[in-house]
């Protein structure tokens, strides 16, 4: 079967600016490392914030797999954004949404102050320029189907 890919690889390779790129290899890598650490050393996560582990941490293990998915989502997408755009949609949402809840919690004190840094350095700061990539590869896939 054959697939019909809206650019090239070649036009594919120019969509983005190498800042932009480099942006999502870093995301990428730091989602992979962060998703790693919440599956394998969720003990420390919970020392570092001041909070006491739950008796069930498959929840944390299942979001830091999602998190590491993520983060191979973003190289993907570093590598043929247009291509693999609706990757960066759906992580985007779900930074903004994650933030968003993660604030709540911290503003209503159902987590320490410490925890929002963590939010802002892990999710807050990609939004800006995830939605300035997301409206380059959005524009240029509706350009590649009007042509």
């Amino acid at each position: 079967m054959k697939v019909n890919r809206m650019t090239s690889d070649s036009q594919d390779q120019t969509t983005l600016r190498p800042w932009m790129r480099r942006l999502l290899g870093f995301a990428g890598v730091f989602n992979i490392t962060a998703g790693i650490s919440m599956v394998v050393f969720y003990h420390e996560g919970y020392k570092l914030l001041g909070i006491p582990r739950p008796e069930i941490v498959l929840p944390v293990q299942i979001m830091g797999i999602l998190v590491a998915l993520f983060g191979v989502g973003y190289l993907l997408v570093a590598q043929n954004p247009v291509e693999n755009r609706h990757i960066l949609a759906l992580g985007f949402c779900s930074k903004a949404l994650s933030s968003a809840l993660a604030i709540s919690y911290v503003a209503n004190g159902q987590m320490p102050l410490i925890f929002l840094p963590v939010v802002i350095f892990a999710d807050v700061i990609y939004l800006p320029p995830f939605y300035i990539i997301l409206r380059i590869v959005y524009r240029q896939a509706a350009t590649a189907r009007h042509n």
